[in-house]
């Protein structure tokens, strides 16, 4: 039966080790708390309850690669936001849906409290 070997640590390792464990640790901390205040300063949080959830559903003859943008924002394919839905902040926001050879879909909506429920439905341009 063999034993195994181990390798003698030299004096000093372990408390170098257990000091850089406890500067990473430190540095770390201090890092999450720099991020947390840019965004709270920066104003990306808002108010972290204050959002409302929007399913998006499309007609059948509505194309699923339509895109999809809220406040100017692209967020994705209309079949990707209808599958998922988005998240928005409590507030107007400016719904769009956007294909080539299609009528563009715009709606304005206030969210408030209560989820948001919108039907898309893309007309085909004449040719």
């Amino acid at each position: 039966m063999s034993q195994a070997s181990t390798a003698p640590v030299r004096p000093g390792r372990a408390k170098t080790s257990t000091k850089l464990t406890a500067a990473l640790t430190i540095g770390g901390t201090i890092a999450f708390v720099v991020a947390i205040a840019i965004t709270l300063l920066s104003g990306c949080s808002g108010d972290l309850h204050a959002a409302v959830s929007l399913k998006v559903a499309r007609t059948p003859e509505t194309p699923r690669d339509a895109s999809v943008i809220i406040d100017e924002q692209y967020i994705g394919p209309l079949g990707y936001v209808a599958a998922h839905g988005v998240r928005l902040r409590t507030g107007e926001h400016r719904i769009s849906v956007e294909k080539n050879g299609y009528f563009p879909f715009d709606q304005l909506l206030t969210a408030d409290r209560d989820d948001l429920k919108v039907e898309v439905k893309l007309v085909p341009m004449p040719d």
